[in-house]
């Protein structure tokens, strides 16, 4: 069941790869008494992801943060190593926290996957952004099918 405007964002941890090695993200530490943009898209290094939809937030990081966004977070079905690499490729710097969510627990946890199969990939993150604060989503924009419209940077920017 998909998660809905008003629930609690589920305990679950995550992966992220810095300089210091690999840490464990508790969404229970990543959302408390924070306002938080996560958005989650099917795989680094893809073509809509990586032309748009990371390149949006990295680009509007600084008017979202000047809406209150104490963090803004990129999750996808990829390893830690993964994520570290396409945020170094995007010269995403410290404007965006990349999170894996390598088995995809996340994910089903919000009830956002799609199966991409087809294209070799398996369960992968649906692509949607949301806006949560102190850990209850606020704003929920998911997309339909292969379209990228309401979960951009953009989209949200104008929702806060």
């Amino acid at each position: 069941m998909t998660i809905k405007t008003g629930e609690r964002i589920p305990s679950i941890q995550l992966k992220t790869l810095g300089a210091d090695g690999m840490k464990t993200v508790s969404t229970d530490d990543l959302f408390k008494g924070k306002k938080v943009v996560l958005f989650a898209l099917p795989g680094a290094f893809t073509p809509t992801c990586s032309m748009q939809h990371l390149p949006g937030f990295v680009k509007n990081a600084d008017k979202l943060r000047a809406k209150g966004v104490d963090t803004i977070a990129c999750l996808s079905v990829n390893d830690a190593f993964v994520m570290d690499a396409w945020g170094r490729d995007q010269k995403v710097g410290d404007k965006v926290l990349m999170l894996a969510d390598g088995n995809a627990d996340f994910s089903k946890a919000v009830g956002l996957t799609e199966d991409d199969s087809e294209y070799g990939m398996g369960i992968r993150a649906c692509r949607y952004a949301l806006v949560a604060e102190n850990g209850v989503v606020k704003t929920l924009a998911v997309e339909e099918g292969d379209a990228f419209d309401v979960s951009s940077a953009e989209s949200i920017l104008a929702k806060l």
